[in-house]
């Protein structure tokens, strides 16, 4: 048997396809609650109707109406575990200068932001490109007074999800940026890689996005899809995994390395494709918090221009 056979094999083994229908947008997304975090930073709580409870958005406030809004996801814990763009990053001090709305929210581990087809024993309900791409930004736009026009940001596990938010969210996204992180296909070693995301959350894969290389997976192969981003702004970094002067905290050079090979494979694709894109390969860099808080320092001005 074949590697990627192999692959695809244990993926199955491990899916039990349940049923149930996907998440439709409900007008009844609202703020339940604000907290200050000192500046301009609050944590502003909004129900999601999609998944039936309450987010917490860690929000950097723009001096003033009529700015954008950059959606700034984190890795695969979500946040809650402490490990994210607010704990690790200068993000704070970054954008304080800057004339933009920051969102981080808080949640979705191991889910790969996306919307589960069915309810999860472990995970729940998991409706995050709903709340995303139809909920959140609707109310972020009424609560501060923005320009209307977004950007999204991912790093790690989430840089493919950005990549994959701003295809599904059609115009929602005028600019995104992927940080080390593996866009996947609809193949069996994108099959293995995201369906791995959703294991080490305890979730089942099945109840992700069904039967592998089914219908709702080829809807989400980013490379397939690719084309959809034609006319964005569109921001690729990752690095060898070979260390570097910005790392900051834990090494983990195989990661990076692998996070490098599939970015590149990407940028490869939108070349192909005819579609602009800044691709970065970094010649040291072995995803850390220090790497990726360098490549957002050098996206920015990209998202900027986009949406300002």
């Amino acid at each position: 048997m074949t590697t990627s056979r192999l692959w695809l094999a244990v993926v199955c083994a491990i899916v039990a396809v349940v049923g149930g229908g996907r998440a439709t947008a409900d007008p009844g997304a609202h703020v339940t609650g604000e907290v200050p975090l000192g500046g301009r930073a609050a944590q502003i709580d909004v129900y999601s109707p999609a998944m039936g409870r309450v987010v917490q958005n860690k929000v950097i406030k723009a001096a003033g109406a009529g700015a954008p809004t950059l959606y700034l996801l984190t890795g695969a814990g979500g946040g809650a575990d402490g490990i994210s763009w607010w704990d690790n990053t200068d993000v704070r001090h970054f954008f304080a200068d800057k004339f933009v709305n920051v969102v981080m929210p808080v949640g979705g581990a191991f889910t790969l932001y996306t919307d589960w087809i069915s309810d999860d024993p472990a995970v729940g309900r998991v409706r995050w490109e709903t709340y995303l791409t139809e909920e959140l930004p609707g109310v972020i736009d009424g609560a501060l007074g923005t320009n209307g026009r977004n950007a999204i940001a991912g790093v790690s596990m989430s840089a493919a999800s950005a990549l994959d938010l701003a295809i599904q969210g059609g115009p929602r996204f005028s600019a995104v940026a992927a940080l080390s992180g593996c866009p996947w296909a609809a193949d069996p070693m994108g099959i293995a890689m995201a369906s791995a995301q959703a294991v080490r959350g305890g979730g089942n894969p099945g109840n992700m996005w069904g039967v592998p290389g089914g219908p709702v997976w080829r809807e989400h192969d980013v490379f397939a899809n690719a084309g959809r981003l034609a006319g964005k702004s569109i921001f690729l970094a990752a690095a060898t995994g070979a260390p570097g002067a910005a790392d900051r905290g834990l090494p983990m050079p195989p990661l990076e390395t692998i996070a490098g090979a599939c970015t590149a494979a990407f940028a490869g694709r939108l070349a192909q494709l005819g579609i602009p894109a800044v691709h970065v390969h970094r010649p040291t860099g072995s995803h850390t918090w220090g790497q990726f808080e360098a490549d957002l320092h050098e996206a920015w001005p990209h998202l900027a221009a986009a949406i300002s």
